[in-house]
């Protein structure tokens, strides 16, 4: 899959693009029949709710799950990443993020590279996500919102909310963000929600920011995120535990386009635990590699 100039130039404008429905439902079956099973587990990888214990964030799932470790490898997810920082990429982060009905809570605004700067020593925001929507995604169970174009304004300053939710994230406060949405369209524009189909994908920018509010409706809201950064860019250090910020650079390689439907091996390193090195994290900085 490769992006078009247009689809090129509207992510430079933008952010973020988005593709309804590019996962048939088939296709998308095989990663909600697992979703379950992983949230059912007793692992650490398993971030729950300060309320109600459901399942916020699943992490890692790729190391231990067949059908997401070959999502990992899906060229319809990882090459339009690739072409747009024109080098290979490797897997920073992979997460099944879980609004689930009536209980899924609130992310507060941010920039997914205000964190992976601050924690893990980012060098620069050549990551980005790219998300499938596992369930219809509507405007009443806590849609995604991006302020279009903020991703231009480089990394913005931001403090470490460790209390609003249990996962902490480094947020922007509310008078900024008031004065980017309205810069941005105000209530013509300044704020998108981008709702779809199962299967849809979105692509945005490390740092474009966003925010989702809590899911108060009788439908879920669970979708697969793949943070992928170019390899000449990975992180200097291991602050925060290894399902959470991967330590393997090595550029992906790619499946078929049919990896979804037919049962390629690959590898599942974490499928009998989660080995102990993983939980070691460490303050310093890593040298420099050529």
């Amino acid at each position: 899959m490769q992006l078009t100039k247009a689809q090129r130039e509207q992510f430079d404008r933008d952010g973020y693009l988005f593709f309804p429905a590019l996962f048939s439902p088939q296709e998308i079956a095989t990663l909600t029949d697992e979703v379950p099973h992983l949230y059912a587990q007793d692992r650490p990888e398993n971030v729950r709710e300060k309320q109600g214990g459901a399942v916020r964030t699943n992490f890692a799932a790729h190391l231990y799950s067949a059908p997401f470790a070959r999502l990992a490898r899906h060229p319809r997810m990882v090459l339009p990443v690739e072409q747009l920082f024109g080098e290979s990429v490797y897997m920073h982060q992979f997460k099944i993020n879980g609004k689930n009905a009536f209980d899924g809570d609130v992310w507060q605004w941010h920039q997914d590279y205000g964190t992976w700067l601050n924690d893990d020593l980012m060098p620069t925001p050549r990551a980005m996500n790219v998300a499938i929507f596992l369930d219809e995604v509507n405007e009443h169970n806590g849609p995604l919102m991006f302020i279009p174009g903020s991703h231009r304004l480089g990394v913005l300053e931001a403090g470490h909310d460790t209390t609003t939710t249990s996962y902490p994230l480094w947020t922007i406060n509310n008078d900024n963000i008031r004065t980017m949405v309205e810069k941005a369209g105000g209530r013509d524009g300044g704020i998108v929600a981008p709702k779809g189909p199962v299967g849809s994908m979105l692509l945005f920018h490390s740092c474009l920011v966003h925010a989702s509010s809590s899911n108060l409706s009788p439908w879920n809201r669970v979708s697969v995120y793949l943070s992928l950064c170019a390899v000449s860019n990975h992180i200097r250090r291991f602050k925060r535990v290894e399902w959470i910020a991967h330590r393997d650079f090595s550029p992906i390689e790619c499946l078929p386009d049919d990896c979804l439907q037919q049962d390629y091996v690959v590898d599942l390193p974490w499928e009998n635990g989660t080995p102990p090195e993983a939980a070691r994290t460490s303050l310093e900085r890593l040298e420099e590699t050529a």
